[in-house]
Order: structure tokens, then C-alpha cells, then sequence
């Protein structure tokens, strides 16, 4: 292996996904020597194996067998349409990464180049000062240490390269940003919208605003990417790069500076900590080809990106006689607080009086109803905070005729053949989860990953304020299809776990005060200045919104501030 000289950089990564390409792209454009470790094997932009597949492609109907479930998925299975043929390669195995849980959690993991960033939901939303000044209004946990103001130009910055379709509605809960063109909602949405807006006109209807190139422009949208298809196959990887991923553009942006080297099947086992500097100097790593273990070292900045849970894994296996409890954890504070947002609960119905319109193309995108409770003027609820809608309308395909199968061929089959089913539509409720110290991860030393690295212990679950929000969330959900119009509605109610959303936050939020945080405003580490945390760890709280592009503009802002404090010699030194 290379000495130590070979084996230093001016910036070190760990992880590829969402918010570490970021940081990789924004290190490497300003010149520093940028080093970035995945853990997984590489994955390269366009190795999509069933990315053109389509259902009859695949043997079993795209289902996996039974036993190759229960062997290698019995956690993952949990999400079904993850445990298919055409995805679960994406996805890591429990048997390779197992942890154990007190309390159920559903953890959903990708370890290879581009991370989860290759599959995804797309749907990106922004945070307002509703959500950044709850918790300190309503006396909830801390409070964040920034604001909107703080945020939004980095949020502007961050959207424009990523590329995000929808349209401005005007709320200031919801903050518009530079989109590119909206995916149209279809007949039976545009019904649903109409009947919501003029009924309650403090609710809105809109399309999902999502990561897809609807106006593809390549002098901003770099990289190997292009137009949108509208195939809906994005959770295969999308060979076209009409999805924003980090496979598809930051990390061949940063490859193109020449200053960014990667090292794959690298498992980041812990940061190492001088304490006369009281800095971190680099990473300690196992290679999982080999099984040696290997250090590398950073004149500069470390940015953990390893995503929420497995970054406060690094932190609490980072024990050293000056940080006995892991790095940054004096307080106790690592690998608590962690939340997630609670779903699976909503309404669906049937739509009349459309049969003469035809679905045309694959909408990646559906429908999106902002959270209308608790704000402003409104009546307080029995519970704080609120919830916003996903779902969409489409017309069923020939399974009504299935049952006519098992009747000879003849005329009433052939005619039926050439009708498609009826409409539907359906909405599922996000809500928000408070933060609670209670909930956290701990280091399990006794069972151990195919790496020989510790796993996790869960334990978190959603509480009392959760179990009242979704009540609302589901009769809400019923009342907006009814004034649609909709028949047959009907109310669902799943079981709904941590980790199942795979919003998964807070391990190491941001905060005022080190004794009740592990980050500071600029995300750095409190007793460890030239450690930043960018991913979901940094989270203060939840709000009810997809959080992505919150950690993809908490990581550029991050990185400004780092390169300006090694300009001006405060972190350490660049090459």
C-alpha cells in the first residue's frame, strides 16, 4: 500500500451518495485534492442491468423466490417493491449487513457508487422558517441553529444543477424555488385539484415537485445526463441521467477536475482524532476486497456523508483517550434523535366519467398536497406539526378481465380486450415525527457485518403525537377525494415504522450549544472544527417534506465555509 505521503489529500469524503457527491463536486471544482471512499463496489453511470427490462424479461414475473427472501432479505422484504428482480440489486443484504433491533426499524440500504441517490423518490422539497423555528416556538427538543435565509441561496444554488420540475404555488410554508416545467396532472388530478381549491381554498393541489430534466439544458445539467423519457423505471437506474443522481452528475463533474480520487469496497471503520490539534487527520478504513485495513490522511477537511445512521456509526466507533465516548459525543448526543417520517396511511377511490381519456407516457412524478394543518391562523390540532400528500390518479390496465379467462375465448372477451380499466386515484399522507432522545442507535460489537465492523442496535419507534396526526391524515385524505367526485373511497391504515419512509435523520443534529448538540451552524463537528457532517445526520427536525435537498444545500453551504477556513489557515493547510 502507498505511504503516508501518497495516501494524503487536501479533503476526504466518505460516502457517494446524495449529499457526499455534492461534497465531492464542490471540493474538486475549488481545487482541492479530494479524496472519496464508498463502501460498496463501484457502479458505473449506465450499468443498469434491467434498466430496459420490461416485467416478461424477467423469470417469476419479476418476483424473487421465497427462499432467496428469506436467506438473504427478510428485513428489506418488509418494502416489497424493493425485494423484486429488477431492484434488489441495488440494494444490501441483510445477511452481509445485519442489525438488530429493541424496537422494529426498517433500514434500507444501497452500497455501491451513487448510493441511494441511483434509486431514489426524486420528489424534492424545501424547508421554511415554519419548520426551522418549531421546535424553539412549541418547546419541542432544541432549537436549529440557522433559518431560511441562511439556506436559501444555497438552496437555489443546489436546485438549479439538479434540475426540478414543478410549479410556483405561493407558500410561504413551502418555498418556490427555479423549476424547470411541471409534469402535468393528469384528468382524474386535475378533477381532485379543482374540487380541493374550491372547497378549501387554503389547500393546494399541485404536481410533485420532482428531480426530472423536463427542459434539459447541458451547460447547467452537467454531466452524462439528458431529457427525461418518462419511463417511471427510475429505481433501475435511469441510462438516459434524466433523474438528477450522483452517478449521473456530481461525481463525473468532480472527475472531471482532475482533483477527485475515488477508492470503492472501502468500509470507513472510524475518524482519526489528533488530540494536540485537536482535528481530525484522516480515516481509518477496511478494504473488503482484502480485508487489510488501511489509513488515510487529510491536511484539510473530512466530510462524513456515510448517510444518517452510518455516519453516527463512524462517530461512535471514533474512541480515543481524548474522545472516550466517540468522537464528538462528550454529550451523549451521537445516534440519538432520530426520526423519520410516518406514512402509509391515506385514502384511495374510483373516478367515473373519464372513459374516453387514455393515460399517454409513465408519470414519475403524481400529485402533491402541502400540509394545511397548523399553520398561522388555524385551529391547534390535538397534535404539532402536520402532514402533506403523495399520490396521483391513473386508469387501470386489462386485470378486470382475468376472471373472464377461465371462460372459453369468444366475442365478449375480444370486446373487452380493447377497453382498458377504470380510473382511480389515491393519496398517502407523509407526516411529520418529533424528535425525542429516546430514540437512537447503539454500536453492537457482538454481531458483526461481512466486513468485520460492528453493527447496529435499533432502537426508535414513533410516539403519542405521531399515533393522533394520523387520524387526520387518513380522514383528510378521504374527504378531498369524496368532494372529488370519487367512489368507492375508502380509508387505509398500515403499520408504520422507523426507517420505512427511508427518511432517516438526526443523529447528530446541528444546534446552538454543545452540550445538546453535535454540530454547530456551519455543520462542523463542535469539539472537532475540520469534521463536517452534511447528510441526514445534521437534522434538527423533521418537517413533513422530503429532505434531500435540505442535506444537498446543508453540504454545498458546508463546503463554502470549509474552503474559505482553510484559505484563511483556521482548519489547517491545502496543497
Amino acid at each position: 500500500m502507498k505511504g503516508k505521503d501518497q495516501n494524503t489529500y487536501d479533503a476526504i469524503v466518505v460516502g457517494t451518495g446524495i449529499s457526499g457527491g455534492w461534497a465531492a463536486m464542490e471540493l474538486c471544482r475549488k481545487g482541492l485534492k479530494t479524496l472519496v471512499l464508498e463502501r460498496g463496489p463501484e457502479l458505473k453511470h449506465g450499468g443498469y442491468p434491467t434498466a430496459n427490462l420490461d416485467v416478461w424479461d424477467l423469470p417469476y414475473n419479476d418476483q424473487l423466490p421465497k427462499e432467496t427472501i428469506e436467506k438473504h432479505y427478510p428485513k428489506l422484504s418488509r418494502k416489497d417493491y424493493i425485494t423484486r428482480q429488477s431492484t434488489v440489486h441495488h440494494f444490501c443484504k441483510d445477511d452481509e449487513y445485519p442489525y438488530s433491533e429493541k424496537r422494529r426499524f426498517d433500514w434500507i440500504r444501497g452500497y455501491h457508487t451513487g448510493g441511494r441517490s441511483v434509486m431514489w423518490g426524486r420528489h424534492c422539497y424545501r424547508l421554511s422558517d415554519l419548520d426551522f423555528e418549531a421546535n424553539a416556538k412549541e418547546g419541542i427538543a432544541i432549537d436549529w441553529p440557522i433559518r431560511y435565509a441562511d439556506l436559501a441561496p444555497w438552496y437555489d444554488h443546489v436546485s438549479r444543477f439538479v434540475g426540478i420540475s414543478g410549479f410556483k404555488e405561493n407558500l410561504s410554508h413551502l418555498p418556490d424555488g427555479p423549476f424547470l416545467p411541471g409534469i402535468p396532472l393528469n384528468c382524474v388530478e386535475e378533477k381532485l385539484r379543482d374540487a380541493v381549491h374550491a372547497k378549501w381554498p387554503d389547500r393546494r393541489v399541485t404536481v410533485g415537485r420532482t428531480a426530472h430534466l423536463t427542459a434539459y439544458d447541458p451547460k447547467i445539467h452537467l454531466g452524462p445526463r439528458g431529457a427525461c423519457q418518462y419511463r417511471n423505471r427510475c429505481i433501475r437506474g435511469c441510462p438516459f441521467g434524466g433523474y438528477f443522481s450522483s452517478l449521473s452528475s456530481t461525481l463525473p463533474v468532480a472527475a472531471e477536475t482532475g482533483n477527485m480520487t475515488v477508492v470503492h469496497n472501502a468500509a470507513v471503520r472510524e475518524v482519526i482524532y489528533d488530540a494536540d490539534k485537536k482535528r481530525a487527520s484522516g480515516v481509518r478504513v477496511r478494504l473488503s476486497d482484502s480485508g487489510d485495513d488501511v489509513e488515510f490522511y487529510s491536511r484539510g477537511v473530512v466530510f462524513l456523508n456515510a448517510s444518517t445512521l452510518n455516519s453516527a456509526a463512524i462517530l461512535l466507533a471514533s474512541k480515543s483517550g481524548a474522545q472516550p465516548n466517540g468522537l464528538g459525543n462528550d454529550n451523549d448526543m451521537v445516534g440519538r434523535n432520530i426520526m423519520d417520517h410516518h406514512h402509509r396511511t391515506g385514502a384511495t377511490g374510483s373516478m367515473e366519467g373519464f372513459e374516453d381519456k387514455a393515460v399517454r407516457g409513465r408519470n414519475p412524478s403524481g400529485l402533491y398536497i402541502p400540509r394545511f394543518v397548523n399553520l398561522g391562523k388555524d385551529s391547534k390540532r390535538d397534535y404539532l406539526r402536520g402532514f402533506g400528500y403523495q399520490g396521483g390518479g391513473g386508469r387501470g390496465g386489462w386485470q378486470h378481465l382475468v376472471k373472464e379467462l377461465a371462460v372459453a375465448p369468444g366475442p365478449d372477451l375480444k370486446a373487452g380486450l380493447t377497453q382498458p380499466g377504470g380510473w382511480g386515484i389515491g393519496v398517502t399522507a407523509f407526516g411529520e415525527s418529533l424528535s425525542n432522545e429516546n430514540n437512537r442507535i447503539t454500536l453492537n460489537h457482538d454481531l458483526l457485518d461481512k466486513d468485520g465492523l460492528p453493527t447496529l442496535t435499533m432502537d426508535c419507534a414513533f410516539g403519542e403525537n405521531e399515533r393522533l396526526m394520523r387520524k387526520d391524515m387518513k380522514v383528510y385524505a378521504a374527504e378531498m377525494l369524496e368532494a372529488a367526485g370519487a367512489k368507492n373511497v375508502s380509508m387505509y391504515e398500515q403499520e408504520a415504522h422507523p426507517g420505512f419512509s427511508i427518511h432517516e435523520m438526526g443523529s447528530a443534529r446541528m444546534g446552538h450549544d454543545p452540550k445538546t448538540s453535535v454540530l454547530n451552524k456551519h455543520n462542523q463537528v463542535w469539539n472537532c472544527p475540520n469534521l463536517y457532517v452534511t447528510d441526514g445526520s445534521a437534522m434538527t427536525s423533521a418537517s413533513c417534506v422530503n429532505p434531500s435537498l435540505t442535506y444537498m444545500a446543508l453540504t454545498a453551504r458546508a463546503v463554502d465555509h470549509a474552503v474559505k477556513s482553510l484559505n484563511r489557515r483556521e482548519l489547517g493547510a491545502r496543497s
